[in-house]
C-alpha cells in the first residue's frame, strides 16, 4: 500500500497491535505518519554507503512531534482531560496545539523566550494555544510545566509522557516495511533524547514480532552547544542555531544512552557549521528541505564516516524530524539572496546571462 493510501487510516490504528489501545481509546487523528523514506542517491554514491533519509517533516503539522501527539492526545481524552499543557522548543508547542484543537481541549505552552524559530511560534498561536515565553531556557520552562501539571487538572504532554514514545516508536515500524528489514544504521538527532528512545523501542517491538531480523546500530547527535550526552554532564546554558535540540538536560537522556550503548552505536556532536553545511547540501543536491536541527542527524553521519565508523555498503536511515519551513529566517540567510531588477527583459537576460 502505497504511503498516500496509508495516510487515510489513522496511525494508531495502522499499528494498533502494538499500542497500549483500549476499547475507550478515542483515534485522534490528522493523517500523520506514512511519510516518505527518501535515497539520496549523491550523498550514497560520495559516501560508498546506502543513505536513505525519513522525512518526518511531512507530517500534519510538520515534524516528528505528530506520531507521539495523536496518541498522547487521544489517551488523554480517554482519560478525561480537558486541557493539555507543554514546554517547547517549537515543534512539540505545535503539535499540542494542533491535536488539542483536533479533540476540542484547550491547550497551554510554555516556551523559551526569543529561542523558538518563527514558524513554529506561529502554528502555535494560530492553532489557538496560550503561549507564554519564559526569561529562560527549555529547562526551566519544562521544570515549571510538571509542577503545573502536578498541581493542576492538566495534561502533560511533553516526551515524560509515555504515550508519546508510543506513538513516536511507529517511525521505526515504518522504516523496516518500507526497507523490509532493520537498517544497519540509524541516525537522528537528540534533543530531549525521547524519539531515539522510541525508535529503539519500535526497533526492538518489530524485531520480537517477527517483522524484522535485527537491530540497528543508534548514532545520536548533539549540537556542539547543547550536548549534555557527549559531555556527560547537564549543560546549563545550551546555545545552537538548531533550536530544535537546545536542550541542557535531556529527560529520556538515560534510556537513550542506554539505546545506543546496547546496540553498539553511541553518541556523539556537531558544530553549528557541520550542521548548516548539511542542511545546504541537502537542499542543493538532493532537494530536501528540513529544519537545521534535522540536518544534524546527515552532519552526524558524514562526520562518522570521516572517522571511519561505517562499512562500505551499509544502510543507513537519518531521520529528519523537521520540515524547513519551520525555520524560514535561517533558510533565506543561507541561501543567495533575491536579486531585484527593472520589470524588463533586458534587465533579466543581463542577471542570467551577463554581458
Amino acid at each position: 500500500m502505497t504511503s498516500s493510501a496509508l495516510r487515510g487510516t489513522p496511525l494508531i490504528e495502522r499499528y494498533r497491535e502494538f499500542l497500549p489501545m483500549t476499547d475507550a481509546t478515542p483515534v485522534i487523528s490528522m493523517g500523520e505518519g506514512a511519510t516518505p523514506l527518501v535515497r539520496l542517491d549523491k550523498l550514497s554514491e560520495c559516501l560508498g554507503l546506502d543513505v536513505h533519509v525519513k522525512l518526518e517533516g511531512l507530517n500534519p503539522t510538520g515534524s516528528f512531534k505528530d506520531r507521539g501527539m495523536c496518541f498522547a492526545m487521544s489517551k488523554a481524552v480517554e482519560q478525561g482531560a480537558t486541557a493539555v499543557i507543554c514546554a517547547s522548543t517549537g515543534n512539540t508547542s505545535a503539535a499540542a496545539a494542533a491535536y488539542a484543537a483536533r479533540a476540542g481541549l484547550t491547550c497551554a505552552v510554555i516556551i523559551p523566550g526569543g529561542k523558538i524559530a518563527l514558524g513554529k511560534l506561529a502554528q502555535a498561536l494560530i492553532y489557538g494555544a496560550k503561549v507564554l515565553a519564559v526569561d529562560g531556557n527549555f529547562d526551566d520552562a519544562l521544570r515549571i510545566v510538571r509542577e503545573l501539571s502536578e498541581n493542576h487538572p492538566i495534561a502533560l504532554v511533553n516526551s515524560l509522557n509515555p504515550f508519546r514514545l508510543e506513538g513516536q516508536k511507529t517511525a521505526a515500524f515504518e522504516v523496516c516495511d518500507a526497507l523490509g528489514d532493520a537498517p544497519d544504521v540509524l541516525c537522528i538527532p537528540v534533543g530531549n533524547a525521547g524519539n531515539i528512545s522510541a525508535y529503539w523501542m519500535g526497533f526492538g517491538e518489530y524485531r520480537e514480532a517477527g517483522n524484522s531480523t535485527r537491530l540497528p546500530r543508534m548514532m545520536g547527535f548533539q549540537a556542539e552547544g547543547s550536548a549534555p550526552l557527549v559531555r556527560g554532564e547537564v549543560v546549563t546554558s545550551p546555545e545552537t542555531i538548531a533550536t530544535a535540540i537546545r536542550i541542557g538536560n535531556p529527560v529520556r537522556g538515560e534510556q537513550a544512552m542506554a539505546a545506543m550503548i546496547d546496540s553498539g552505536g553511541g553518541v556523539d556532536s556537531v558544530t553549528d557549521e557541520e550542521i548548516l553545511a548539511a542542511y545546504r547540501m541537502l537542499a542543493s543536491s538532493e532537494g530536501v528541505f528540513c529544519e537545521p536541527s534535522s540536518a544534524s542527524s546527515v552532519a552526524g553521519l558524514i562526520k562518522a564516516h570521516a572517522a571511519g565508523r561505517f562499512t562500505t555498503g551499509e544502510r543507513v536511515v537519518c531521520v529528519l524530524t523537521g520540515n524547513g519551513l519551520k525555520d524560514p529566517d535561517t533558510a533565506i540567510a543561507q541561501s543567495g539572496g533575491v536579486v531585484e531588477i527593472p520589470a524588463d527583459y533586458a534587465a533579466a537576460e543581463k542577471a542570467l546571462y551577463g554581458d
